[in-house]
């Protein structure tokens, strides 16, 4: 048996409960995996409240790190004992145990840790993907980057750093923007007390950026547009703040010639060897010394309600765990 959160309808943080089920035996191409971290993301959030729906009841959670217990037939690059993390679907992180499809489980090397590994998956890649994956950003490019103190935001500004490109971030307060700066942002907006959007075009001598990578969503969808440089790639990637609302492609062309995209992590790591690869970019960024995994908040799993409330809150740092 293994204690499971999951939700028979979508809700608040009180739609989540914490229940005891049976862990079964993995078949072909699936991993039986003994859980000893648990990530939590936004995307968890939108799946609890049904913006992303799922067939339910469901369980919760999209990343963890633990030990490889069993394996089925047709899995090579995984076996028992072996130390693994992942970012993957089905949602079901939020357990002590699960089954679950092998090909988006990963190794995880010896020198970092399960708290890390259970933090690091579905944010470092997201981070992965953004800089690598969507559109060419090289040395000496600017990016927009908002949410800079969040999980992802603290690994992008190190990646950021590492690769010689020009972070600008935006955070809510003084404190948030100060640990951005630490972490490898050039600037920092605090978009509670300045007109961020002004701001950088300030900060770029009124040419915009290059990129901008946004997971607030709609509170900063037409100010991201308007702090693109001429041909400039948008790429949202989540909601924080709401989905954004429709709006005419027209526009693109009247702010310069603007392109837009809405990439899903998921999408990315779909093939078994992309994932793999991602996720050794990744552990090499983190061995190099080059991206540190900071933890800022850890919660019992019993506690997953708690977790839930102080992220939509935006009281959050870093990243946050869960500890079964």
């Amino acid at each position: 048996m293994a204690q499971t959160v999951i939700i028979k309808s979508p809700g608040g943080p009180e739609a989540m409960i914490l229940v005891d089920r049976e862990v079964s035996d993995p078949g072909p191409g699936e991993v039986r995996i003994n859980h000893k971290a648990c990530g939590l993301n936004f995307i968890d959030v939108y799946q609890r409240s049904g913006l992303y729906p799922l067939d339910l009841p469901h369980a919760l959670g999209m990343e963890a790190a633990g030990v490889i217990d069993a394996v089925g037939a047709g899995v090579t690059h995984l076996k028992p004992g072996d130390r693994a993390a992942y970012a993957a679907t089905p949602a079901g992180a939020y357990a002590t145990a699960r089954v679950m499809p092998a090909a988006q489980v990963c190794p995880l090397p010896e020198d970092i840790s399960f708290d890390k590994g259970a933090a690091m998956m579905l944010k470092g890649m997201t981070v992965k993907y953004l800089f690598h994956r969507t559109t060419p950003i090289a040395e000496g490019d600017t990016v927009l980057f908002h949410a800079a103190a969040g999980g992802v935001g603290l690994i992008a500004c190190q990646w950021a750093r590492s690769e010689g490109i020009t972070l600008i971030g935006t955070a809510g307060t003084d404190e948030k923007c100060a640990l951005a700066l630490d972490h490898g942002a050039a600037h920092c907006i605090n978009y509670r007390t300045e007109d961020w959007a002004a701001r950088v075009q300030e900060l770029t001598g009124g040419r915009g950026v290059d990129v901008v990578m946004d997971a607030v969503g709609a509170d900063t969808f037409e100010g991201s547009l308007d702090s693109l440089k001429p041909l400039g790639m948008m790429i949202s990637f989540g909601n924080a703040s709401g989905p954004v609302p429709p709006f005419n492609l027209a526009v693109l062309g009247q702010k310069g010639s603007l392109k837009i995209t809405r990439p899903t992590l998921f999408a990315h790591i779909g093939d078994h060897a992309a994932c793999q690869e991602m996720a050794r970019h990744l552990f090499d960024k983190v061995q190099s010394g080059a991206v540190d995994i900071r933890i800022d908040q850890r919660f019992p799993l019993s506690e997953v309600r708690a977790a839930h409330e102080t992220l939509e809150a935006r009281k959050t740092t870093g990243c946050t765990i869960l500890e079964p």
